[in-house]
């Protein structure tokens, strides 16, 4: 494992939706460093197969692994759901935090009834891992369903996250959703682009419901697992002071505007990375 204490912590995405993840990550942990890595070169990942969604996540490993992290978090629903058996297997000594488990964790602990749904990317919903992980963590009870949301990703980079598109949208999705899962008092948002949406996603759910319906966050989820990691093994940051954040990026292109929404702060400098 490399780095020790005061090493970063280093995070991945398919783009920079995984800015609201360490966005939780800086609010739950001011003191630790992070390494940001967004692949906007090569976004989505929800579209492609799972052979090349494996390949790129573990080049983004690798590259984060060269930065001296002591810990990797994907931050990206579509690779959680696809890559992370794989790169637990390569990486064995570094601890490696998806989205899809402490998610899902979260939303059995939540949830009264056991009826849970998912939205997220296509290739999300369809590789059925929240439907996996929701099984481990609350047995054959559990009865959940997903419904693939790809507008909310553009709706979300776009800045439009309120207003009578988003409402249309959602009402949309989710109505779809509600209607095979009447019972449902739970909601994994299922991609990091879907926070932005939040409180759109929320009063629709709950207007088609007709009862209140908990929303999870899967970044705030996997930073609360971060932070007991960080403190089982030992590494969690002594620094007083807020910890360093380095952004880097495989294309720049309507970066900074959209990043730094996502991130609920400026974002300082941004590198421009070939991987």
């Amino acid at each position: 494992m490399s780095g020790g204490n005061e090493a970063p912590i280093g995070v991945f995405d398919s783009g920079i939706g995984g800015l609201t993840v360490v966005r939780a990550l800086r609010r739950l942990l001011p003191s630790e460093s992070v390494v940001y890595l967004g692949d906007t070169a090569r976004v989505p990942y929800g579209t492609k197969s799972p052979e090349t969604v494996i390949r790129y996540s573990l080049n983004n490993a690798r590259f984060l692994l060269g930065r001296g992290v002591k810990m990797l978090v994907v931050a990206c629903n579509t690779a959680s759901s696809t890559a992370l058996g794989a790169m637990r297997e390569h990486f064995t000594g570094i601890p490696v935090i998806g989205m899809v488990e402490p998610g899902a964790q979260a939303a059995v602990l939540a949830s009264k009834s056991g009826s849970i749904g998912v939205i997220g990317t296509r290739a999300t919903i369809e590789s059925r891992s929240y439907e996996r992980a929701l099984r481990q963590f609350g047995g054959p009870s559990v009865i959940m369903d997903g419904e693939p949301c790809p507008l909310f990703v553009s709706l979300a980079e776009e800045g439009i996250v309120d207003g009578p598109i988003v409402d249309l949208v959602a009402r949309r999705y989710l109505e779809r959703l509600v209607s095979r899962l009447p019972d449902m008092d739970t909601l994994i948002l299922g991609c990091t682009h879907y926070p932005l949406l939040s409180s759109a996603i929320h009063a629709t759910v709950e207007d088609l419901a007709g009862h209140e319906v908990t929303l999870i966050d899967s970044g705030e989820s996997a930073a609360r697992v971060v932070s007991d990691v960080l403190d089982s093994r030992g590494i969690r940051s002594t620094r007083n002071d807020r910890g360093e954040l380095t952004v880097y990026v495989t294309d720049t292109s309507h970066i900074r505007e959209v990043g730094s929404r996502f991130l609920g702060e400026e974002l300082g400098d941004i590198r421009k990375v070939d991987i």
